[in-house]
């Protein structure tokens, strides 16, 4: 992801929103229907995917990867994904995030400007102290490694 920016969205001009502070809106929580969490803090960013990174090819088709990482680094969750725009967009994404803590939203909004992706990493073998286990991590093909947790995609901002 690049090109990472705030997206104003008219909808926070509604009465459905309340402005916390500089683009953190307060509203009612889409997911759930009961009295507890009704409120939520939202934001809403704009990016660029690269596919050279393995990132989708269009807005209409946004990867999971690193939208996933940063979900869960900042524990929000995706609460508009504004498909009319993205389906209409020939580069830039939409996205709103949402979450219950105004703390995570804030932190979020601290990648506006930065490069986000996922890096490869593998397990080196002196990492492994069992012989049996780094006998069968010799043994397994890059498929199995990354199924058994040998490989994986770290999300990196810079």
């Amino acid at each position: 992801m690049k090109n990472i920016q705030i997206y104003h969205a008219d909808k926070y001009s509604t009465p459905a929103y309340i402005k916390v502070e500089e683009n953190i809106y307060k509203g009612k929580n889409p997911y759930r229907d009961g009295d507890e969490d009704k409120d939520m803090y939202f934001t809403s960013l704009s990016f660029e995917q690269e596919p050279e990174l393995g990132e989708g090819e269009t807005p209409a088709d946004i990867s999971q990867e690193p939208l996933e990482g940063i979900l869960d680094m900042f524990r929000l969750c995706i609460t508009d994904f504004y498909d009319e725009l993205n389906e209409k967009s020939t580069c830039t994404c939409y996205q709103e995030f949402g979450g219950r803590d105004v703390d995570a939203i804030r932190e979020l909004l601290k990648i506006v400007g930065k490069h986000v992706y996922c890096e490869r990493t593998v397990v080196p073998e002196d990492e492994i102290d069992d012989e049996e286990e780094l006998e069968a991590y010799r043994a397994m093909s890059e498929e199995e490694l990354e199924e058994e947790g040998y490989i994986f995609y770290e999300t990196v901002i810079k």
